[in-house]
């Protein structure tokens, strides 16, 4: 699927913007983070590199052109949520080991454990500091709705953790931190535009509620492709999720049906350490056989109607409306 033009458009306004808040960081945490925004190779020198499809700012861009705001209200949201969203990439990278993000090492690989959590930390106060230049009302609302957000999103990484030690992990309970952990930040995304243009509380909720939906099938969508993606296109090993032991949504809808197939991945899960090619294999066999693949995108799906219809009922442009729509359907149709 084509990537939607709201989100290459976006991408174009809120890019060097990014550039420009980052460089006002000290001399020093710069070359970390150069490195993870794909500006700069490990030794400096300038790159270009995919980082991702910006999808946050876009969100934040079209929801205040939803409400018939200017594109540049909308900025400082836009640059604040892409921020929060690449601090959690950057420490969740350590947390979890991983060594490849978007076909090259991560941050804490190229650079060391301690480089990584500081960049990350400089990144998450910087988001702050944007919003809170200007102490008008509708930006210190902004900021306390990240705050929420952001403390929503961690407490969902933590629960994520958690769940990798339980033996028999449900839907719901995946539900329940994939909505923390990739769904608030993506609510806020989607109505902060909106609260920086000070559009009215129905409106804010029903842009919040889409995001938060979207977010739930943006993260059913990452756990199939965690287990069956080509690294080629996502970026990471194949099998990367299996291989980790991770408690995904494909998972979970196994473990908890109960039976043969859940007894048959316990006994692969139940071990110590990550899993070499084999098992990885054989795990992802049990699950695609147990309808663990087919029941996620199936959630991704009911997600993604869910996000359209919290749209139903306000008044929004109807360029940006359509635009929301075409977004959340690539965000389930997506390869990578």
């Amino acid at each position: 699927m084509d990537v939607p033009a709201a989100l290459a458009r976006s991408r174009a306004l809120v890019e060097p913007a990014l550039v420009t808040a980052v460089e006002e960081l000290a001399d020093v945490l710069l070359p970390a983070i150069r490195y993870h925004f794909g500006w700069a190779d490990p030794d400096g020198a300038p790159a270009e590199v995919d980082t991702g499809k910006r999808l946050r700012p876009a969100l934040a861009v079209l929801s205040a052109e939803a409400v018939g705001a200017e594109v540049s209200v909308a900025l400082p949201g836009a640059l604040a949520v892409e921020l929060v969203h690449n601090f959690s990439l950057v420490h969740d990278d350590v947390v979890d080991g991983d060594t490849e993000r978007r076909h090259r090492l991560t941050v804490w690989a190229a650079f060391g454990t301690d480089e990584a959590l500081i960049a990350g930390d400089a990144l998450h106060t910087l988001a702050f500091q944007i919003l809170l230049a200007e102490a008008d009302p509708p930006r210190v609302t902004a900021a306390r709705r990240l705050v929420s957000a952001t403390m929503a999103m961690i407490a969902g990484q933590a629960a994520d953790m958690a769940l990798d030690d339980q033996s028999v992990v449900t839907l719901e309970d995946c539900l329940a931190m994939e909505a923390a952990k990739t769904g608030a930040l993506l609510g806020y995304a989607a109505s902060v535009g909106a609260v920086l243009a000070d559009a009215d509380p129905a409106t804010v909720d029903a842009l919040d509620s889409y995001g938060r939906q979207l977010g739930l099938a943006y993260q059913a969508v990452d756990d199939v492709l965690g287990i069956w993606g080509e690294p080629e296109v996502t970026g990471k090993p194949a099998g990367n999720d299996l291989r980790q032991r991770k408690k995904s949504m494909p998972v979970a809808v196994v473990l908890s049906a109960g039976g043969t197939a859940a007894a048959d991945l316990d006994a692969v899960y139940g071990r110590r350490g990550a899993l070499d090619d084999d098992e990885v294999a054989r795990a992802a066999a049990i699950i695609e056989s147990a309808g663990g693949r087919e029941a996620t995108l199936a959630e991704a799906g009911r997600r993604l109607e869910a996000a359209l219809v919290s749209l139903e009922g306000v008044e929004l442009d109807s360029r940006a409306l359509r635009e929301l729509e075409e977004v959340a359907r690539f965000v389930v149709e997506r390869d990578a």
